[in-house]
C-alpha cells in the first residue's frame, strides 16, 4: 500500500469514527472503478462519508440532493440560447464532477434516476444527441433512505446494477458515539481537510487493481458462486456475468489494499455482501431473512477448491 493511501485511510479513520470497514470497502469499490450505494437510516454519516473521501482524496465534487422533482436536465446540463451570438451555449450539469454525490436518489422519479445511467456504465453522457465524456476519474457515491420511508421510489434493478458495491454504515458503537457527542462538529472538521493523494496517483492505483494475479483456482471459485445462485432455489434469479466481474474488481482492489498482488479466496468472501447483496432477491420464507444471512449462507455452501 502507498504512502499516501495510507494517509488517505488514517485521515478518514479520523472522521468517521468507529466504520473502518466501511471506509475500507468504500475505498475498495474506487480504487475498483466502480459506484457506491450507500443505505441506511438518516444521520449515520453517509453524506459525511462521500464528503471526507472528496476531501481527502483532492477530487473534484458536486452533490446533487434528489427530489420528487428533480429533472434529468438538473443533472446533466441544457442549452441555452444567447442572445448576442444568436447561438445555443450548452451549460453542463453537476455530473460533470470527478465525484458525484447522489444524496437521497430513491426520493427522485424514476425519469431522473435515469439520468445516470449512461454516466455511471460508460463515463459519457448524450445531450441533445452529442456525447460528452465526464472526468476522470469518475465515481458516483448515491445514499438511499431505507424502502419502508415516506416519498421513496425504489431504484430498478438495472440502476442497482450499476452500482458496484452496497454498503450499510450502522449505527456507532458506544466509544465512537461518546467521541461523535463530545467532539468537535464533523462539518468543521471536514471542511478543514487537506488532500492526500493526486488524481494521477489514484489512476495510477486504479490500473494497478487490474494486474493483481487472478489464479485458474480463484476464477473456479467465482464461478462456482455464481452457479450456485443460478442453481438455488432461494434466489429469484441468480448473479450475472457483469456481477462476477465485479466481484473480481472488487477482490483485487481489496488484495491490492492488503499489500498483495494476487487474489485470496478470502479476498472474495470479504466483498462479497456489498458486491451481491444489492443484487440478490430471495424468494418465499428466504425473503425474510436478513440480507448478511444469505451471503453467509452463500459462503457456507460453497467450498474453496
Amino acid at each position: 500500500m502507498s504512502q499516501s493511501l495510507r494517509d488517505v485511510i488514517q485521515q478518514a479513520e479520523k472522521i468517521i469514527l468507529g466504520k473502518p470497514r466501511q471506509i475500507r470497502l468504500a475505498l475498495t469499490c474506487l480504487l475498483a472503478r466502480g459506484h457506491l450505494l450507500i443505505e441506511d437510516m438518516p444521520g449515520v454519516g453517509k453524506t459525511t462519508l462521500a464528503h471526507v473521501l472528496s476531501h481527502t482524496l483532492g477530487l473534484q465534487f458536486q452533490r446533487i440532493q434528489f427530489t420528487s422533482d428533480l429533472l434529468p436536465a438538473d443533472i446533466l446540463g441544457v442549452s441555452v440560447y444567447q442572445r448576442d451570438s444568436g447561438k445555443f451555449e450548452f451549460h453542463p450539469g453537476p455530473i460533470f464532477a470527478q465525484m458525484i454525490l447522489a444524496d437521497e436518489i430513491n426520493r427522485a422519479t424514476p425519469k431522473a434516476q435515469s439520468a445516470l445511467l449512461e454516466a455511471m456504465e460508460e463515463q459519457q453522457v448524450t445531450i441533445e444527441g452529442k456525447t460528452r465524456a465526464l472526468p476522470s476519474p469518475f465515481f458516483v457515491i448515491a445514499t438511499q433512505n431505507p424502502a419502508h420511508q415516506v416519498g421513496t421510489f425504489p431504484l430498478p434493478e438495472s440502476q442497482l446494477d450499476r452500482f458496484l458495491m452496497r454498503i450499510q454504515m450502522g449505527y456507532p458503537d458506544a466509544q465512537a458515539e461518546r467521541g461523535l457527542l463530545s467532539g468537535v462538529d464533523r462539518r468543521e472538521i471536514v471542511a478543514q481537510l487537506s488532500p492526500q493523494m493526486e488524481s494521477s496517483e489514484l489512476l495510477a492505483l486504479q490500473k494497478r487493481v487490474r494486474e493483481v494475479f487472478v489464479s485458474p483456482a480463484l476464477l473456479d471459485y467465482v464461478q462456482a458462486i455464481l452457479r450456485q445462485t443460478r442453481e438455488s432455489a432461494r434466489y429469484t434469479h441468480g448473479l450475472s456475468p457483469r456481477a462476477g466481474l465485479a466481484l473480481l474488481s472488487a477482490a483485487r482492489a481489496w488484495a491490492l489494499l492488503d499489500e498483495r498482488d494476487a487474489v485470496l479466496p478470502e479476498d472474495v468472501q470479504a466483498v462479497l455482501p456489498g458486491v451481491v447483496s444489492h443484487r440478490l432477491q430471495a424468494v418465499g420464507e428466504y425473503s425474510k431473512q436478513n440480507s448478511d444471512v444469505l451471503v453467509r449462507e452463500l459462503v457456507e455452501a460453497v467450498a474453496i477448491p
